[in-house]
């Protein structure tokens, strides 16, 4: 392919998606730039500095005089990192997710509109030819040869949360001999989010990889009636539906999702975290155990047509919290 030929796509993608004038096309103060940082802060579950520099190809000093500025409007927090002092842990307060939320709300209204152009049955063309682009210019020579791409844990797409539902009843019919009674719950899980959730303090993510939706995981509210904590906060927040698909695994994928529900968790102000899985799920368990959760009890069942040991953990978020909540199915 000519230079030029690139050079031209290149001029005509970025005035398509208005790129040179990011803030003025999605109606917000922030650049490009600076609404990606905060779409990185919002979708990766743990972000150091290091991390946004490298995954972003960013200069030190713009960064931090970015950050600076997040800072300074109350979208971001900065302290050492738990892990490494030396490395400057960035987190969005409350404010900052919800500006993320809204810039991630009028992209997606952004692409929409620009997908209305295109006729409905040329769409599919359309992402072919994106797929072949990325795969084409997105490899890195320097990776071993059949290495997969990044991860990138997101919001799901219109049509994904059903995806969720059907894959869990695949996947568990497949590899534990669950039958439809499971895919019902799961699907009445799905449904009570979709009609009923709290945006600040509940959450749903979808794991992409090489464009392709490969995991899920959510984060609900669970506190019983009139429950509150000392400071009028939410108590007790629940991981539900942790699914990776079996030919995504050995990524550290169900680690990163486990991860994002765990510092959003204790972002929105939650005291503990808790969720409710069997006994036969011995992967799964071994990342709760990983990510800090105690097993507080177990009691066998019959459930999904199969005989089970359904077990509750749970994992305290603040300083002094007790467990308040007694564990349910899912």
């Amino acid at each position: 392919m000519a230079v030029q030929e690139m050079r031209e796509f290149n001029r005509f993608y970025t005035n398509l998606i208005g790129a040179l004038d990011y803030g003025k096309h999605l109606y917000t103060p922030y650049t490009l730039t600076e609404s990606r940082v905060l779409y990185e802060l919002a979708h990766a579950p743990r972000t150091d500095a290091a991390d946004l520099r490298a995954e972003l190809s960013l200069d030190a000093g713009y960064l931090s005089r970015l950050l600076t500025k997040f800072e300074r409007d109350g979208l971001v927090g900065r302290a050492p990192s738990e892990e490494d002092a030396r490395r400057q842990r960035i987190t969005l307060t409350s404010r900052g997710r919800e500006t993320a939320e809204l810039l991630d709300e009028r992209s997606r209204d952004a692409v929409g509109t620009l997908l209305d152009r295109v006729e409905p049955g040329r769409r599919p063309e359309l992402a072919d030819a994106m797929r072949t682009v990325r795969d084409i210019l997105g490899t890195d020579r320097t990776k071993a040869p059949g290495r997969r791409g990044a991860v990138v844990l997101r919001e799901p797409a219109p049509g994904e949360l059903g995806w969720i539902v059907q894959r869990h009843g695949a996947v568990y019919a497949a590899e534990y001999g669950f039958n439809t009674e499971f895919e019902g719950l799961v699907a009445r899980i799905v449904a009570d989010f979709a009609q009923h959730h709290d945006p600040r303090l509940e959450r749903v993510w979808v794991a992409e990889l090489d464009g392709i939706p490969v995991g899920s995981i959510m984060c609900v509210r669970d506190d019983g009636p009139g429950i509150r904590g000392d400071d009028g906060g939410p108590v007790t927040a629940r991981l539900r539906l942790l699914l990776v698909e079996p030919e995504a695994r050995g990524h550290g994928l169900g680690e990163r999702l486990i991860g994002a529900v765990v510092d959003f968790a204790r972002s929105a102000g939650y005291e503990e975290l808790t969720l409710w899985t069997n006994d036969v799920l011995s992967a799964a368990r071994a990342l709760y155990q990983r990510a800090g959760f105690t097993l507080v009890t177990e009691q066998p069942h019959h459930s999904y047509g199969a005989d089970l040991i359904g077990q509750d953990w749970h994992l305290l978020l603040k300083e002094g919290a007790t467990t308040r909540q007694k564990g349910t199915p899912q």
